[in-house]
């Protein structure tokens, strides 16, 4: 089945917001093993919303709507819909009698407006909504399916989640079962490159990659005819992707990250880290301890932007700053052994470097950032030179020292693409 998924809102013209549902309906459509080969953001427009209506009908077997359902007199969606398919909108009492149960329960005002959102298209499915007021509904018409969601994210995950997937699985034959494969170290191009003769020859069980700053989930899929037979066509594609990717995939499932992998990693080894950070600002300690739990492992960090604070909090010697720069191999190396004296930790992490816009120079770049890393069994300093705006230089340089630190705790060797 075909679906084209259809964002409302001039605010998303104008780039006021950003389209994250269509992000989200594709990737959870993909997982179900429906295809979507279309996407399109429209106005606060009738016309114009009845038009893309018509075009995507002609072009897949199903549309998904997101937003224009509040009590305002621009959220025409469902009414645009209900048009679209010849079909009046009508009062749902079960919808009404939700909408004022929840303003009672905030004890707020309910305006005559919010009525508006309990009329529905006549004969749909109306799916509740447990964290608003604007249900939504899927029409069946003319062997199309129209599916009209909420737009603010957390409505609309909820309802796709609660009361689409268990539609939509009536709709496919067999049923799809997913794993999820998370890898750092090498970027999607390099990933991809490796794994490129299983997916050019896939069919079912199916691979594919998502990719954020620096690392990379893979998506391995199988379509059945039952839960157990899919996770059975998964094993030997799995058992491949680890192969060829090896130590490089760190975490498996979709609620994994890098940084809660390492928390579990140094928890189970009794093992403590502490961090000395100067361009990332402290940024590889937000990721440590964003992390329930983490006080287990986590010893403390320091944010040390000035040479003075390097001398006196980390103990970096002053000739070093002289001779090499606070941007060096050297400072890295002290620091990160610095702060693991420092904190009695097991593992110390330092970085320094040029996060920008300015501050680069011919010999130094911008980009240009040291890792350093200090253990027992371990002291050494890398260079790297991340391309990428400030935010991306220093979310770069603290996942690549969160995947330091994990190779360290597990006695893989690093994956040095530093440059030298």
């Amino acid at each position: 089945m075909n679906f084209e998924i259809i964002a409302v809102g001039t605010e998303l013209l104008l780039g006021q917001i950003v389209n994250t549902n269509a992000v989200y309906l594709s990737q959870r459509l993909s997982e179900l093993g429906f295809n979507v080969y279309f996407q399109t953001v429209v106005g606060d427009n009738p016309d114009r919303l009845k038009e893309a209506l018509r075009i995507a009908s002609e072009r897949a077997d199903a549309v998904i709507t997101t937003g224009g359902l509040g009590p305002t007199n621009d959220d025409l969606t469902k009414e645009t819909v209900a048009e679209f398919c010849g079909l009046e909108c009508v009062l749902c009492e079960e919808s009404l009698e939700r909408i004022k149960k929840r303003f009672n329960k905030q004890g707020s005002y309910m305006s005559e407006n919010n009525i508006k959102q309990a009329y529905m298209p006549e004969g749909s499915i109306i799916l509740q909504n447990n964290h608003g007021t604007a249900s939504g509904a899927v029409v069946e018409h003319n062997d199309k399916i129209f599916i009209v969601l909420p737009g603010p994210p957390s409505e609309m995950k909820a309802m796709f989640e609660e009361s689409v997937m268990p539609y939509l699985k009536t709709k496919t034959d067999g049923v799809i079962h997913s794993v999820t494969l998370r890898e750092f170290g090498i970027g999607e191009s390099q990933a991809e490159e490796k794994l490129k003769e299983l997916m050019e020859n896939q069919s079912n069980p199916t691979i594919a990659p998502y990719a954020k700053t620096g690392e990379v989930t893979f998506r391995l899929t199988a379509k059945a005819e039952n839960v157990e037979k899919a996770k059975e066509m998964l094993v030997p594609l799995e058992k491949k992707v680890r192969e060829i990717l090896g130590d490089t995939i760190y975490g498996y499932g979709d609620n994994g990250s890098l940084q809660k992998t390492l928390c579990e990693i140094l928890t189970e080894k009794g093992m403590k880290l502490a961090t000395a950070e100067s361009c990332t600002g402290g940024l590889l300690a937000k990721k440590i301890t964003e992390i329930s739990g983490s006080s287990v492992c986590f010893e403390c960090g320091a944010v040390t932007y000035s040479n003075e604070q390097k001398i006196r909090l980390l103990g970096v010697k002053e000739e070093t700053l002289k001779k090499y720069g606070a941007v060096s191999k050297q400072t890295a190396l002290e620091m990160c052994e610095g702060i693991a004296k420092s904190a009695n930790a097991d593992i110390g992490i330092g970085i320094t470097g040029i996060a920008g816009p300015g501050g680069g120079t011919d010999e130094k770049p911008v980009g240009l950032v040291y890792i350093g890393i200090y253990g027992e069994k371990v002291h050494k300093a890398f260079r790297f030179v991340f391309s990428g705006d400030r935010d991306m230089v220093r979310e770069r340089s603290a996942m690549t020292a969160l995947d330091m630190a994990r190779r360290y705790a597990l006695g893989i060797d690093f994956v040095d693409n530093s440059q030298k």
